[in-house]
């Protein structure tokens, strides 16, 4: 019985009570006081929220140059998505910290693709992102280390580009408000902006949505996330590495670049409770710990328990530490059921668990990759001239992420409204190619010791 309807059945006892009226009165009564279809009532009207149209290829229409901001694994995957995603587009520019980054890219694509990158559109260094930009590129794919994505999406936005950004988009709050700020300034140019939260792009996961706003689990109560796996990897220092050099290839384990594995890989099961909720955290509460990684300066597991602003729970749990029991999956608690991803099934339940829906993979499409559906979308939105913008929402998740891990670095409660005036600034003061100051990075101990 969800909350509304409680109060509604208590006046009509209250009332029954007051006139001497018999309990089966009373039960008719409340049978017959509800509106036809008010159990199965939506959470929101459909054409109230926003569903991807997600097609197998993108539309014809204008050809597209994209230039690709980083390009290591990420980067490199995020190019060929692109270049699957429709006809008439092409990649004309590479820019990365690293000259055998570039290289190794612009190979591949000679290789498997037949595009062939000029040595004058190959950019390497710190600032290769402004000359990329400014190169003659439409669209602009942004796969750097985390930190460096809101100053690449803020310059791309300036000239005018539509952007995607893979997650997450921001590792501090210094970064959260040049992203928000970017966001409202591509709204007002009408650029389309994606980001790589491919949940929503994901076959499974926008029909699951669908069914939730159409009241299918009833009103939100609650939740869990995961994102329990094995290590990742790491870099071994080399001789000839210079201190910046170091730390960028070996990003994924250090909290300047990656905003900690909260925020760079648990950001997705996040997103996807702020997503169907609608709601962002008022304030968090969690800890952590750092018991086996290698290198770098970030934590193993973080868990944290969030406060949503109607005042609903949700559990968040992420590890990174070889041997232990995985789990990468969401769960969403509603008045009249739970919908879950568990054991690679995306199901609703009714509250006597029984289930009451299962996606079931819809063979007529063919392309059921998220990674290029996000693409086809972003495209077909450049191309419709109907402007997307995905980093507002984004950066809500991102947000509530970077909230738990402060939160867990100092065992102090954190809030929305505290964390997001912070003038916390992950990116050090030093940076350069050469030799910085690693005697910041280190490892936080939260609370106060003995």
């Amino acid at each position: 019985m969800s909350r509304r309807s409680f109060l509604k059945s208590s006046a009509l006892i209250g009332t029954a009570g007051v006139l001497g009226t018999g309990g089966s009165t009373v039960l008719t009564s409340c049978g017959g006081s509800e509106k036809p279809g008010a159990a199965n009532a939506p959470l929101k009207e459909p054409g109230t929220y926003y569903i991807p149209n997600l097609v197998d290829k993108a539309g014809a229409g204008k050809e597209l140059k994209a230039g690709v901001i980083g390009c290591g694994g990420r980067g490199s995957g995020a190019a060929f998505n692109f270049l699957d995603a429709a006809d008439g587009v092409t990649i004309v520019a590479l820019a990365d910290t690293f000259k055998e980054q570039v290289d190794n890219l612009a190979g591949r694509l000679k290789n498997e693709r037949g595009i062939d990158i000029a040595e004058n559109k190959r950019f390497v260094g710190l600032d290769a992102y402004k000359e990329l930009i400014d190169s003659g590129v439409d669209v602009v794919i942004v796969a750097t280390p985390p930190v460096f994505r809101p100053i690449h999406f803020k310059y791309a936005t300036e000239k005018g580009k539509h952007s995607f950004l893979e997650k997450p988009i921001c590792v501090d709050p210094a970064g959260y408000r040049i992203i928000v700020q970017a966001a409202r300034m591509a709204q007002t140019k009408n650029l389309s902006v994606v980001t790589g939260t491919q949940r929503h792009h994901q076959r499974n996961y926008v029909e699951s949505y669908k069914r939730i706003m159409d009241g299918a689990i009833g009103e939100i109560t609650g939740g869990a996330v995961y994102w329990n796996q094995s290590m990742l990897w790491y870099r071994e220092r080399q001789k000839n590495w210079t201190d910046a050099e170091f730390m960028i290839k070996d990003w994924v384990n250090w909290k300047w670049l990656s905003g900690d594995h909260i925020v760079e890989q648990h950001c997705h099961n996040i997103d996807v409770f702020t997503w169907f909720s609608g709601l962002k955290p008022v304030s968090a509460v969690g800890f952590g710990s750092r018991q086996r990684r290698i290198t770098g300066d970030q934590y193993d597991n973080f868990s944290i328990d969030f406060v949503m602003e109607n005042g609903i729970h949700l559990h968040s749990m992420c590890r990174q530490i070889d041997g232990c029991a995985n789990n990468v999956s969401e769960f969403i608690q509603g008045t009249k059921g739970s919908w879950s991803t568990a054991n690679n099934e995306t199901v609703i339940k009714d509250l006597a668990g029984n289930v009451i829906w299962k996606y079931e993979k819809d063979e007529s499409f063919a392309q059921h990759d998220p990674y290029v559906l996000e693409h086809v979308n972003w495209i077909n939105h450049i191309r419709t001239n109907k402007p997307l913008e995905q980093a507002s929402e984004t950066a809500v998740s991102n947000m509530a992420a970077i909230m738990g891990r402060e939160s867990a670095y100092t065992g102090a409660q954190t809030t929305w409204d505290q964390m997001i005036a912070s003038p916390q600034d992950y990116t050090p003061a030093d940076l350069n190619l050469g030799k910085m100051d690693m005697s910041s990075f280190v490892v936080a101990v939260p609370g106060k010791g003995k």
